[in-house]
């Protein structure tokens, strides 16, 4: 009588034990599964046909609602498999790629990247832009290069000689103004660059209008530069 009556109250702990942590195991699942996505795809500030004629409508649509909402989905994709990693800003996330767990490093640097890259690609670029920068950045970079001809040539021969998709890139590197590019979606900050203004030359942000003509689209872009937002990120690398 007292071990059937030991066996009915060990089965009975063991019961409530099992349901207990089923329902923390499941409760856990859910939470993971349904914790809203730390990255949004930021609005465009103006219409798709503003800058047009220098970038079209139909370019500017499919560039930013569908490739760079694939990065921003791709992207929080990675982070949902590692909730510590939901409080990590993009930027955090490339300066320490190495840190990040081993699977989805690769899926960071591309989607990371590309949500980063198009953010900033969007901001200096308005309808009512173009011509030569003002403010400090207009002096900085004739300081670092004789004159904005100069530096605007070696920008579009940069963007022109990069094999394959990329981007290039004004960065702040080591106290200097540098032009570099980078191959995919990479991004000046994993390798301790401050990108301070930055072209697109993948070809779906320009082949619809442009096709093979990636030089034309290189010099067309420069009426669409937005020298204020320039500016702004100039100002941020000085405290970078």
């Amino acid at each position: 009588m007292i071990t059937n009556r030991r066996n009915f109250i060990y089965l009975l702990t063991a019961g409530t034990t099992a349901a207990f942590f089923g329902s923390v195991t499941k409760s856990s699942w859910a939470t993971s599964v349904n914790t809203p996505d730390v990255f949004k795809l930021p609005p465009l500030t103006y219409d798709y046909n503003a800058l047009e004629p220098h970038i079209d409508a139909a370019t500017m649509k499919f560039h930013h609602d569908k490739h760079h909402a694939a990065y921003v989905k791709n992207l929080n994709v990675a982070v949902n498999k590692y909730p510590q990693l939901k409080t990590k800003t993009v930027e955090e996330l490339l300066k320490n790629i190495d840190k990040l767990p081993k699977d989805i490093q690769t899926v960071v640097i591309n989607n990371g990247g590309g949500h980063l890259n198009h953010s900033m690609y969007w901001q200096i670029m308005g309808p009512k832009g173009g011509g030569a920068p003002t403010g400090e950045i207009a002096t900085a970079i004739k300081t670092q290069f004789g004159s904005f001809d100069t530096f605007k040539t070696q920008f579009n021969e940069a963007g022109t000689k990069l094999f394959g998709s990329g981007w290039v890139w004004l960065v702040r590197s080591k106290g200097q103004l540098k032009i570099v590019t980078t191959k995919n979606q990479d991004n000046p900050i994993s390798q301790g660059s401050y990108p301070i203004m930055g072209n697109d030359v993948w070809e779906h942000a320009y082949y619809l209008n442009y096709q093979n003509r990636r030089p034309d689209y290189l010099s067309a872009w420069w009426n669409v530069i937005n020298w204020t937002e320039v500016n702004q990120r100039f100002g941020k690398s000085l405290k970078a």
